[in-house]
């Protein structure tokens, strides 16, 4: 019998598709089984294949990740859920998109039964080995550097081919990649496949309009179609990657090495890769030689002549500069500094946390082939207090644990530049460059010259000046070499720490791309660096040593890469790839910059003004502060409208580059929040600083509309952004009453740099204002609005309805477009061919329920879910329309009234755009477009009702299905930003929970909200507070604003600054007093009850929201919060850094922070976030393959998709996280547990480095990784996993959380598999508690819980209590499911065993009253569960379910699988316009219907499987 691993909904959908579902049977709402996210990565050539059908409406949110959609919510109530739940919402689009039925490719691997994929992921990205996918051949990786890492986590082994696998780092430059056809115009590769068949249901996105073979290739952007008549050719598959080979390293003093290289590598990375073995790790200055000719660093080896399999590359060092000593000297700092952690506490040169290591102690990876055999030797499972069910404690400490490594090896005391620099000119010219002061762990103090031929010891003291060589002259070309010869101890920990280094995960000691910052640190020794020392006062202005020149021009920079050819895949991945690294570059460098301002470190280019007004420029980047300068947002706010301003263009720039017009440039931008400040840091246009301004524009307005340029070249590039962005171009008035053509707002400036590029500029209004809250003298809002209380006035006038709003809006007007439109159509046609056909697949179209919908906001309000999956078919709607070619008078008709109806600009096609001007103070529009600017005044009415009267409710709906689950504000925030819901609403989200039917299963968003609420308020009010405070002040300013915020102790006093030192004169008007300044002791007077008054008034100003509660203890108290988690996101927010202690927030007789308390404050960083467009359309043909169960060519997809997120990204990031979590997933349900653990562990590793290690995600991470080390019998691992994971959330939010249940179940199922009944029960029976909470006393998941405590009690022998709640889950499945279904009879099975068992124990106890100690009493079978059946239970809570299918059956399916295949077709043919119309978006179903699959899904040998 084969066993097809098929995951529960797969089951569901294939019984629906292949077998007739009775008429009236509850209608399913058709899900995804996997979200759309970024991918994998395979070692081996990488072959282009065209991406199976993409799904086009998939759109990725924001992080990368969508969520799990209302199937994992289905899922996890039969108990079938999946683990992966995660917390963005569906879509970012706001809809969830349909999907094609997962069905195993049934032809290929009938024998060994394909397994497919489980509950809804967010997906996953990991290298694969090379024997992992039968696809891929065992060549190179794609980077020599990623192999740099990889040696040095190869534990010693040399075999770089196992070694590989380890870290797929940056790829090699594709400079010289062979030329490769558009993805747009690929085709699969050729093979011979047996004619595998694809279900669809009907209303899949793309349902496969080819034939088998012919794969549909993705749509990018709509931009870059492939031009018509290029028909796709077999020969245009090329392999990317030439296979590689070995060559052979002689470096002096080792044995001669392997190594494992690619041609398009360049020779500099071989020397990345020498320079991080541990045996040649402390050379940086030599060169490689082929038969005695010198290699060029930037020449790629397959340009090398002679250079082949074997050849010999001898290595020879090179004499030193002074620029190379200093490389080195660097160099072995950095060795010796490698596994110091004070980088990422610090928050520098991107380093970041991660903990991992401390709770796996080695044991994945290799070693966990070692650890076969069951670890059942004693484990201690014993949590600590505080992660028990139940405790109030919630300690700090343990976020952070003490890492064994970090306890460093003391190599040397000292080493740092000597007081003799630079050597005077006579040494010079004996060669010296530099002097190094040394003292070693000995206490040995030494002077060392480097020179040109290496390092040697002088004979200089601190004093005295003397540099010919000292005893024992002895020169080494390698400091490290001489420091072992002086120093015994050096050797010996220098040797240890190395070993230690390479042992170290790759991915614990990457860089991330942008910085991540660390909220809490303990408290570090400051020990003496020379580099770090050199590095603040040179100030390296943030360029490289190995850029010629000084500073880096960023303009030409981020311009150029833009410019950089796109035409086929190498130049689109070349482009991509120079555009994040060049941004990532950027933003180091603008954050770095904008602290420099505000701590007053750079000089103003216009010294004379007051401190609000000046600007700055540093590293060829500009600087302005955050304050309105010269009464230029006067009539919009103000400050606070100067204040939100950068943030709205910082939106606008990046929607703009994610439409990508060729000829239209943006600047570089990044917006910094720091100490109270904000700075907006930008690129400089060539050229702008010599010219005024009213000179330069030569599109927009200057002053907000008085005075109006326009310009031919502009209003062609923006029209061209017009159609994505939904925007009008429309007609102005400027100031002589002449009108004026713009394709975008009035305050969008266009420039033409002195480098000829046509640049714009202050994008901050792209979107249209947000009439919510933008109160119009004579302007009524629709009801919906007006009941919810708006319009509103807000702080300022610079309210902007989101993007994602704006698409989601769209597509509700284009669904209800299709409704009025097609459908009128249709019934036209149906008259016509009146009785020609009767209908395939269900009743007439005339049948519509909704034909006539009026238009409006709620018109149409269907659930969002259905929205996409309406997408589809209006599409095919669309398609019979066009193919009328509005022959038909009638039809013209009817598409001219639902034009009208919906708002579109044009009466022949759905187009529906926003002019950005409406209601701009200042604005005059000709009389002739008043009728024109009346319907897109009522536009714009309808859309803000939409957001109140469909997207709010939307999201609340969402939040009491489940279907996504914000664990804290951040990710709350995310939820509310993908249904382009403002925060700004959050008052309004709250209100509606609070009067939601479902009030208590929205219990926990109402938590967050709340705390998400008053974090926010109390951040507006710190801005302002921070201020007033000086440098000096800084500490003790903020240590008392956290006691007035979090402290229970009455009244805290701060610590004025001037306590420290008494200065004798104090000097009464500093020069460089930081920005608006007032008097900088104002703050010290603040007291907790001021605090929160403002707090409360700030809730309601801001949020319209009134919180009741007057101090700190009385908000924790009446909203159940925790302090530490309101400390958490308080710090998050504003970028404080406090020491890592337990902090007794409740003591009411000392304040909980003293200034010492406060360790940090850091720059707050927004950014644009490049992305990888073609390694995003394999992704999703791979996501498209999994679903349609083709799960070999889906992971292949994955892994060439991997290969480019990692060439565009680099090895870490969100997306590439993402990627590995969905192939470990993919690997866990095709058996290969060790590939899953090793996938899943880089997935938690990047997790914790570039989101952070206490970021939900990374919770989430940490899940999956327990069920599959439980899974590799890695019980203790897998239990320390969990604990880990829940004392994060407990830290996170608390224990009252629906996710907890399913955390809960995992560790109380992994406690029953090691037979610890009692901790067992703890766990299971709060899960029990929590889900009853959120799912109501009648779901399937309380069911599910039910037995699963149940069973515990049975292997206690308490048959009574496992009686009591096994009855209570029978109960559920009989009302829920019907005394027929399958759980409802296994469920009655199992009571009777216990009956029995029950009955049996009582005899027994009987029989020993009766005769005492004679007794003869027959043994008890008491069962310890086996692990396979905790195996199967975990599996079951987290999502993933087997299906036995015999070899008949397969055979049977695949044949009632053709039949309908071929019936399908025929019917497409035969009614091409009329079957999408009986696929109306059905209602989502419950989640308590899921466990009534049809029978026939569970069991395989029921007569309807055989047709």
């Amino acid at each position: 019998m084969a066993w097809a691993w098929v995951c529960a909904s797969c089951c569901r959908q294939l019984a629906e598709a292949v077998l007739p579902t009775p008429a009236g049977a509850g209608a399913e709402e058709k899900i995804p089984l996997l979200r759309s996210a970024p991918a994998s990565q395979s070692s081996g050539p990488l072959v282009l294949r065209g991406p199976g059908t993409p799904n086009a409406e998939l759109s990725c949110a924001h992080y990368g990740f969508t969520s799990p959609d209302p199937l994992s919510e289905e899922h996890r109530e039969v108990g079938l859920g999946t683990s992966s739940s995660s917390f963005w919402g569906p879509g970012a689009t706001g809809a969830s998109w349909p999907t094609a039925v997962l069905l195993a490719d049934l032809e290929q691997d009938a024998r060994q039964g394909e397994r497919a994929l489980p509950g809804a992921t967010p997906a996953g990205l990991g290298p694969l080995k090379p024997e992992a996918c039968d696809h891929s051949s065992p060549g190179p990786t794609s980077g020599l550097r990623a192999r740099v890492m990889a040696e040095a986590g190869a534990r010693d082994t040399r075999d770089t081919d196992s070694v590989r696998t380890e870290l797929e780092s940056w790829p090699p430059p594709c400079h010289g990649s062979p030329k490769t056809p558009d993805p747009e115009r690929w085709q699969p590769p050729v093979v011979p496949e047996p004619p595998s068949v694809m279900l669809l249901n009907g209303d899949c996105p793309e349902s496969l309009k080819q034939e088998e073979g012919v794969a549909e290739p993705p749509r990018e952007n709509g931009l870059d179609e492939a031009e018509p008549g290029e028909e796709p050719t077999g020969q245009e598959v090329i392999v990317i990657q030439d296979t590689g080979f070995s060559v052979k390293i002689l470096a002096p003093g080792i044995e001669p090495f392997s190594l494992q290289v690619s041609p398009q590598e360049m020779v500099q990375e071989i020397h990345q890769v020498l320079m991080d073995r541990e045996d040649t790790c402390h050379r940086t200055c030599f060169s490689l030689h082929l038969d005695g000719n010198m290699l060029d660093h930037f020449s790629e080896l397959r340009s090398v002549e002679g250079l082949q399999e074997g050849s010999v590359l001898r290595v020879v060092e090179e004499p030193y500069t002074v620029r190379e000593a200093r490389i080195h000297v660097r160099h072995v700092r950095d060795l010796l500094k490698s596994l110091d952690p004070s980088d990422a506490f610090n928050g520098v040169d991107c380093n970041s946390l991660s903990f991992l290591s401390v709770f796996t102690d080695g044991d994945l990876g290799d070693s966990g082939k070692r650890k076969k055999g069951l670890e059942m030797d004693p484990i201690d499972c014993t949590p600590p207090e505080y992660i028990l069910p139940g405790s109030r404690e919630r300690p700090l400490c343990p976020l952070q644990p003490q890492n064994r490594d970090w306890k460093p090896l003391q190599c040397l005391k000292v080493l740092t530049m000597s007081g003799w620099n630079p050597p005077p000119g006579n040494r010079k010219m004996h060669g010296d460059l530099m002097y190094l002061f040394v003292i070693t762990a000995e206490d040995r103090q030494v002077s060392i010259t480097a020179s040109t031929r290496g390092f040697y010891l002088n004979q200089s003291t601190a004093y005295h000046f003397s540099p010919k060589p000292a005893s024992p002259r002895f020169l080494s070309h390698s400091l490290v070499e001489l420091l072992n010869q002086i120093s015994p101890t050096f050797k010996k920990n220098f040797a240890m720490l190395q070993k230690k280094r390479v042992q170290r995960h790759p991915f614990e000691r990457i860089a991330t791309p942008f910085q991540v910052y660390s909220w809490t640190a303990p408290q570090a020794e400051h020990a003496m660096d020379c580099v770090r020392a050199e590095d603040a006062y040179t100030s390296r202005l943030g360029y490289e040593e190995h850029i010629p020149g000084q500073t880096r021009d960023w303009n030409e920079e981020l311009q150029t890469t833009r410019e950089l050819p796109r035409k086929n895949l190498p130049e689109r991945l070349l482009r991509e790839r120079a555009i994040f690294k060049v941004h990532s570059d950027f933003t180091a460098a603008a954050t770095r910059g904008a602290m420099a301002v505000i701590d007053g470190n750079v000089m103003a280019i216009n010294p004379s003004e007051e401190t609000k007004m000046q600007m700055f420029i540093w590293n060829n980047i500009f600087f302005s502060l955050g304050f309105d300068v010269r009464d230029h947002y006067k009539d919009f706010g103000g400050d606070v409208a100067a204040y939100v301003a950068p943030a709205n263009d910082l939106n606008g720039v990046r929607t703009y580059n994610a439409v990508d017009v060729e000829g239209l440039y943006t600047l570089g931008t990044v917006v910094v929040d720091y100490r109270g400040y904000r700075v907006t840091a930008q690129s400089i246009i060539p050229g702008i600083l010599e010219r005024d301004q009213e000179q330069s524009v030569i599109y927009g307005s200057i002053d907000f509309g008085k005075t109006v340029v326009s310009h031919p070249r502009y209003l062609e590039l923006l029209e061209r952004t017009s159609r994505p962005l939904k925007i009008l171009r429309h007609q102005v008035l400027n100031d002589h009453d002449e009108e004026v053509e713009l394709c975008s707002s009035v305050e969008c400036k266009g420039i033409i740099g002195n480098d000829g590029r046509h640049y714009i500029l202050d994008l901050l209004r792209t979107f249209p204002p947000d009439l919510n809250f933008l109160p119009v003298p004579g302007e009524e809002l629709p009801e919906e609005c007006a009941r919810a209380g708006f319009p509103r006035t807000h702080r300022h006038k610079l309210c902007c309805l989101r993007q994602e709003l704006v698409d989601a809006f769209v597509e509700h007007r284009y669904l209800l477009f299709m409704k009025l439109a097609a459908l009128q159509l249709m019934q036209q046609k149906a008259g016509k061919a009146e009785g020609a056909t009767s209908l395939e697949n269900g009743g007439p179209p005339s049948s519509e329920p909704n034909s006539e919908a009026p238009p409006g906001p709620e018109a149409g309000g269907e659930e969002e879910g259905s929205g996409a999956g309406g997408l589809a078919k209006a599409k095919e709607l669309a398609e019979s329309i066009a193919s009328d070619d509005g022959a038909d008078p009638r039809s013209r008709e009817v598409i001219r009234n639902a034009c009208k109806a919906v708002g579109s600009i044009s009466s022949t096609a759905f187009d529906i755009r926003f002019n950005p001007d409406i209601f701009s103070p200042g604005v005059r529009f000709p009389e002739s477009c008043q009728e024109e600017v009346r319907d897109q005044k009522q536009l714009l009415k309808d859309a803000a009702a939409f957001l109140l009267s469909c997207q709010i409710p939307g999201l609340v709906k969402d939040c009491a299905d489940h279907a996504v689950l914000p664990m804290d504000g951040a990710t709350l925030a995310e939820v509310m930003r993908q249904r382009g819901i403002n925060m700004r609403y959050l008052g309004k989200v709250l209100t509606l929970v609070l009067r939601s039917p479902a009030r208590d299963q929205l219990d926990h968003v109402y938590k967050i909200g709340i705390g998400e609420l008053i974090t926010r308020s109390a951040k507006h009010i710190f801005k302002t507070y921070l201020q007033g405070v000086e440098l000096s002040g800084l500490s003790a300013a903020i240590s008392h604003f956290l006691n007035c915020f979090l402290s229970s102790y009455p009244n805290p006093v701060a610590h004025l600054p001037a306590d420290e030192l008494v200065s004798k004169k104090r000097n009464k008007r500093r020069k460089n007093r930081p920005p608006g300044a007032a008097d900088n002791t104002a703050w010290a007077v603040m007291t907790p009850q001021e605090l929160w008054k403002n707090i409360c008034q700030e809730a309601k100003n801001y949020f319209d929201f009134s919180l009741e509660c007057e101090t700190v203890d009385q908000a924790v108290e009446t909203y159940g919060l925790q302090k530490i988690t309101l400390l958490r996101e308080i710090s998050l927010k504003t970028g404080i850094q406090v020491l890592l202690k337990e902090y007794s927030f409740d003591s009411r007789h000392k304040p909980a922070f003293t200034e010492e308390d406060v360790l940090n404050i850091f720059p707050v960083v927004k950014h644009v976030n490049p992305k990888a467009s073609d390694a995003f359309h394999f992704f999703q043909s791979g996501q498209a393959k999994v679903q349609q169960g083709f799960l070999k060519e889906g992971c292949e997809l994955i892994n060439e998709a991997l290969n480019l997120f990692n060439n565009v990204y680099g090895a870490m990031h969100v997306e590439i996280c993402a990627c590995l979590r969905l192939l470990a997933r993919l690997h866990y349900i095709m058996g290969d547990y060790a590939e899953a653990l090793s996938n899943q562990q880089k997935a938690v590793l990047m997790s914790e480095r570039v989101m952070g290690i206490e970021h939900p995600n990374t919770i989430q991470e940490y899940m999956h990784l327990a069920l599959y080390c439980f899974a590799s019998s890695q019980l203790s691992t897998a239990l320390s996993l969990l604990y880990r994971a829940r004392y994060l959330m407990l830290l996170v939010f608390g224990e009252d959380h629906p996710e907890m249940a399913l955390l809960d179940n995992n560790i109380g199922l992994v406690l029953h598999g090691v037979m610890e009944y009692e901790l067992s029960l703890r766990f299971l029976e709060n899960a029990l508690a929590v889900s009853t909470k959120y799912h109501g006393p009648k779901s399937l998941k309380v069911a599910l819980s039910h037995h699963l405590v149940a069973r515990v009690y049975e292997s206690k022998a308490e048959f009574r209590s496992a009686l009591q709640h096994e009855k209570e889950g029978y109960t559920i499945y009989k009302t829920q499911l019907g005394e027929d279904h399958e759980k409802t009879k296994e469920s009655s099975e199992y009571l009777k065993c216990l009956t029995q068992q029950a009955v049996a124990l009582q005899r027994t106890m009987n029989e020993i009253y009766r005769n005492g100690s004679r007794a003869s009493i027959p043994p008890l079978k008491f069962t310890a569960p086996s692990m396979a059946s905790v195996l199967e239970q975990l599996n079951v809570i987290n999502g993933i379910l087997f299906i036995p299918l015999s070899q008949k059956d397969l055979e049977n399916l695949k044949a009632e699988v053709a039949r309908r295949h071929q019936l399908q077709e025929a019917s497409k043919s035969r009614d091409k316009a009329e079957e999408p119309m009986a696929m109306e978006p059905e209602p989502a179903e419950s989640p308590e219907e899921v466990g009534s699959q049809p029978q026939a899904a569970k069991d395989p040998s029921s007569s309807s499987l055989q047709g």
